[in-house]
C-alpha cells in the first residue's frame, strides 16, 4: 500500500487505535512561540442573559456587537471555573460559567509546551479558524478564546451529555430509528460545512457531542481543513474510519466524509466499526476492498444505505443530499423527530 506518511509527532493512524494525523509533511517549522489567531472583536456572551445553568437562549450573541465592551479581549478572570469534563494530551476541558452573563459554556484548556512540542501549532490553529465560523444546531460552538503565557483557551458550547463514544459503550449499540437520527442530522452538518469549503475528516463518535434536548454535534475540527480546492494529500483521521483513497495516499476530497458517514452508521447500529479487525494491516485490506460483513438484525433498507455509502470510488459515493432523502432516513427519521431521551440515570 502507499501511503503518503509525515514525521509529525501525532502520526498514529499505522497502528491499531483510533487517532492520526492531519498535517502536511512539509510544513513543520522549528516554532519559538505559539501564535493563535486575531481575537474576535465581538463578544458572543456578552449580552445579559438569564441565569439558566443548562440552557441558553436561543439569540444568544445575536446583540452581541451592540454591546459596549465588544472590543473587550476574554480572560480567565470572566469565568466561574466549575468541574472537569474530559482529559486530553494536550489539555483539560471544564465546565465554566461566565461571570456576567451567568451563561454555562465548557472552557477547553491547551497547553503551548505539549503543542510546540508535538508540532500540531498548525493544527490548533486550523481548528481554531474553522470552527470559530460555523454555526449550525448539529455543530459545537465554539464562541471565543483567548491565551496566556503557558496556556490557550477556547470557549465552547456545552453538550450536557458527552460524547456519543460514551453513550455507545454503555448502550452497546443503538436501535435503527435512533441512528436514523443521529445519521440524518450528521448529513445535515456535513452539508453546511461542505457549503462552506470544509472538509471534516475525522467523522467518529469520540468527536461528536450529545447537546441538553438529545441533539448530535459535531465537537472537534483538529483534522479538519478549508479546501476551496476539494482535493487534499495528507493522510489523515482515524484508521477504522479512513477511506480507501486516504490509505492508499490518492488526492482525497469531501467524499472522505461521505465514507465515515457510512462507517458511523455501520458502528452506531454494530456497535464496533464494519472493517474492525485484529490488526492494522488486516483493517486496512478490508477498507481496501470494502470487506463488510452485517449482522443478522441490521434491515435491507439501512443494509441499502451503507452500501451506497461504503463505495471505493470516491464519484460513486452517494451525495449527502440524497442520504436525507433515503427511504431508512425518511422512514425511520421523518422531519421533526428526536432521538428518544436519554435516562439520566444511565448518564
Amino acid at each position: 500500500m502507499n501511503i503518503n506518511k509525515c514525521s509529525c509527532k501525532e502520526n498514529r493512524v499505522p497502528t491499531a487505535g483510533r487517532s492520526g494525523c492531519g498535517c502536511n509533511a512539509n510544513t513543520h517549522k522549528t516554532m519559538d512561540s505559539f501564535k493563535v489567531p486575531a481575537v474576535p472583536i465581538t463578544r458572543p456572551l456578552g449580552t445579559k442573559v438569564n441565569e439558566n445553568k443548562e440552557h441558553h437562549p436561543s439569540g444568544l450573541g445575536v446583540g452581541a456587537a451592540k454591546n459596549e465592551d465588544k472590543k473587550k479581549s476574554w480572560s480567565l478572570s470572566d469565568f466561574d471555573l466549575g468541574r472537569p469534563l474530559g482529559k486530553g494530551k494536550f489539555g483539560n476541558v471544564y465546565l465554566a460559567r461566565e461571570k456576567e452573563s451567568h451563561y454555562v459554556v465548557a472552557l477547553k484548556v491547551l497547553f503551548k509546551s505539549q503543542i510546540l512540542d508535538s508540532e500540531i501549532e498548525h493544527q490548533v490553529r486550523r481548528e481554531v479558524e474553522i470552527q470559530c465560523r460555523l454555526r449550525h444546531p448539529n455543530i459545537l460552538r465554539m464562541y471565543g478564546y483567548f491565551h496566556d503565557e503557558k496556556r490557550i483557551y477556547l470557549i465552547l458550547e456545552y453538550a450536557k451529555h458527552g460524547s456519543l463514544y460514551k453513550l455507545l459503550k454503555e448502550r452497546e449499540r443503538f436501535d435503527e430509528k435512533t441512528v436514523a437520527v443521529y445519521i440524518r442530522d450528521l448529513t445535515r452538518a456535513l452539508v453546511y460545512c461542505h457549503t462552506k469549503k470544509v472538509i471534516h475528516r475525522d467523522i467518529k463518535p469520540e468527536n461528536l457531542l450529545i447537546g441538553h434536548n438529545g441533539e448530535l454535534k459535531i465537537a472537534d475540527f483538529g483534522w479538519s481543513v478549508h479546501s476551496p480546492s476539494s482535493r487534499r494529500m495528507t493522510l489523515c483521521g482515524t484508521l477504522d474510519y479512513l477511506s480507501p483513497e486516504m490509505i492508499e495516499g490518492k488526492p482525497h476530497s469531501y467524499a472522505v466524509d461521505i465514507w465515515s458517514l457510512g462507517v458511523l452508521c455501520y458502528e452506531l447500529l454494530v456497535g464496533l466499526p464494519p472493517f474492525d479487525a485484529k490488526d492494522s494491516h488486516q483493517t486496512y485490506r478490508k477498507i481496501r476492498y470494502v470487506i463488510i460483513k452485517y449482522p443478522d438484525f441490521i434491515t435491507d433498507k439501512a443494509k441499502d444505505l451503507m452500501g451506497k455509502l461504503l463505495v471505493i470510488e470516491p464519484e460513486q459515493r452517494l451525495s449527502l443530499v440524497k442520504v436525507l432523502q433515503h427511504p431508512w432516513i425518511t422512514e425511520n427519521a421523518p422531519e421533526g423527530s428526536q432521538p428518544p431521551p436519554l435516562n439520566p440515570e444511565q448518564k
